[in-house]
């Protein structure tokens, strides 16, 4: 039996659904996580073999402890995933420092946490990349932006989402984020790309070819959803382009993925934008070697009528998927902010939407600066019924 330690089983809520189709496929699933064991989910003390409180898990002593007891009870780990873009450079520690070598190690970091150093691979598979600059004093910010003008967005070079991300359009801002931005911290500042943002979600295997493919696409940015504590809207693609699916086989083969869950990001141009392409060409965002944030697995089961928690296991006890998709549609998210005067309740929605409804649930406080605090998710046939529902349940009164 294979030794398959999760991290933080528990975060995000739903997580404990890929513990549950591990241990079908007949893994032993070992947590380890910093709630007490009496306050899981039910469903989850029933999808793990055994649980280890920690008192924090950003106490890397406490956690390796934890790691070293399950080696010593249960014999050597096979794997060691959190699946959570927050805990990836503790994964691959983790793994370095107890010779697990089912997944990315301490040397694979830098080139997937850091976004300078995800373009050089991003440039590896074809893709144009945004001009940018690493820079530590007003002086080099200035001599950036004077070489690719206004607007241009700074956020740290190692960051989660779209935490202390800025768009600068001014002298003035720039000044302003010069006196905010987080001592010690390396920021990016690279110009700015008029495009939305699209996805390519896959699950790789050990071959590095994917088992299972989908996207999504993102109206408006999450840096303005989480400045401008706006709604949060995004939906998985009824269809995958052509072009999204080569640009993520493409990224891939250049990070040298393999037995994975990505979700990797990328911008269609909305226009045509000197150096970087035509309007409507794919070029690149940045990589997360884990699934998308959230409730996205359910919503790449809604919209193609599968269990993605179940393929991604399926992935890592036998290295081919044994669930199939089914019908596709579209899956529509909205995340609606508290406090914000809507036309629509709960009540109107349901009563209009109610039979494309896939699931209503709060979302968690550590989630909802980038995705709100009510959270609808309804399938769609069409674009223009998915639009009319955006437009409905985020129109003010």
């Amino acid at each position: 039996m294979k030794n398959f330690v999760f991290i933080s089983p528990n975060f995000p809520t739903n997580y404990w659904k890929f513990c549950k189709e591990l241990k079908d496929n007949g893994l032993n699933v070992l947590g380890i996580g910093d709630q007490p064991y009496d306050e899981l989910s039910q469903e989850l003390k029933n999808s793990l073999n055994e649980y280890y409180k920690v008192s924090s898990l950003e106490n890397y002593h406490e956690v390796y402890r934890a790691v070293a007891f399950f080696i010593f009870k249960h014999g050597r780990i096979d794997w060691l995933e959190s699946n959570n873009e927050y805990w990836l450079e503790r994964d691959a520690k983790l793994r370095t420092d107890f010779n697990i070598t089912s997944g990315f190690q301490n040397d694979d970091i830098p080139r997937i946490k850091y976004k300078s150093k995800m373009k050089e691979y991003y440039k590896k598979a074809g893709l144009s990349v945004a001009r940018y600059h690493l820079v530590d004093d007003m002086e080099g910010y200035r001599k950036f932006v004077k070489e690719v003008g206004y607007p241009v967005v700074a956020k740290p070079d190692n960051g989660v989402g779209a935490s202390h991300n800025f768009k600068i359009t001014t002298d003035a801002e720039l000044e302003s984020f010069y006196g905010q931005r987080h001592e010690g911290v390396q920021y990016i500042m690279e110009e700015f790309v008029k495009g939305q943002v699209c996805s390519y979600d896959a699950i790789i295997d050990a071959n590095g070819e994917p088992m299972f493919e989908a996207g999504n696409v993102t109206p408006a940015s999450i840096m303005d959803t989480v400045n401008n504590l706006d709604h949060s809207i995004f939906y998985i693609l009824k269809e995958l382009p052509e072009e999204t699916r080569k640009a993520g086989r493409d990224t891939v083969k250049a990070f040298g993925v393999k037995s994975r869950f990505v979700h990797f990001e990328f911008f269609r141009l909305m226009e045509d934008q000197k150096g970087l392409g035509k309007k409507g060409d794919i070029m690149a965002l940045e990589v997360n070697m884990r699934p998308s944030g959230g409730f996205s697995p359910d919503m790449m089961n809604f919209a193609y009528s599968t269990d993605v928690y179940k393929i991604w296991a399926d992935m890592i006890a036998f290295d081919a998927s044994t669930k199939p998709l089914g019908e596709h549609a579209y899956c529509a998210f909205a995340g609606l902010r508290d406090g914000k005067p809507k036309a629509m309740n709960y009540d109107d929605i349901m009563a209009k939407y109610g039979a494309q409804m896939k699931m209503v649930d709060r979302i968690p406080d550590a989630l909802s600066g980038a995705m709100g605090n009510q959270m609808y998710l309804a399938n769609f046939q069409t674009e223009e019924e998915m639009n009319a529902f955006f437009a409905d349940v985020t129109r003010e009164k």
